[in-house]
């Protein structure tokens, strides 16, 4: 059964930046566009593994700071041409918090 995890306050993300997280299914890389949209992704580009999380926010993309690739942080998708996905994870906000649904219990 999925659960929801409390991982820290909004203000805690860099607008326009990111922050790992370290969790049982591995880093999970928390992502704040400039509207305060927050998206968590598995902290590997499909190509080769770089750091998302040391990539540039543009928009809901992420460069991977490796290659250039473009990950749309909705998806996980990587943007043509470029082939790949990485695990995207449902993310909410409560009270000013970030939380995030994991799939394991």
């Amino acid at each position: 059964m999925p659960k929801w995890l409390e991982v820290g306050a909004l203000d805690e993300i860099p607008r326009l930046g990111a922050r790992v997280i370290e969790t049982a299914e591995g880093d999970i890389a928390l992502f704040r566009t400039r509207g305060d949209a927050v998206f968590a992704v598995q902290d590997q580009c499909p190509h080769r593994q770089g750091p998302l999380s040391q990539g540039l926010v543009h928009g809901n993309i992420v460069t991977c700071p490796l290659h250039n690739w473009e990950i749309d942080l909705e998806s996980g998708k990587a943007l043509p041409p470029d082939e790949g996905c990485t695990n995207v994870y449902a993310t909410r906000i409560e009270d000013g918090m970030v939380m995030i649904r994991l799939s394991g219990s």
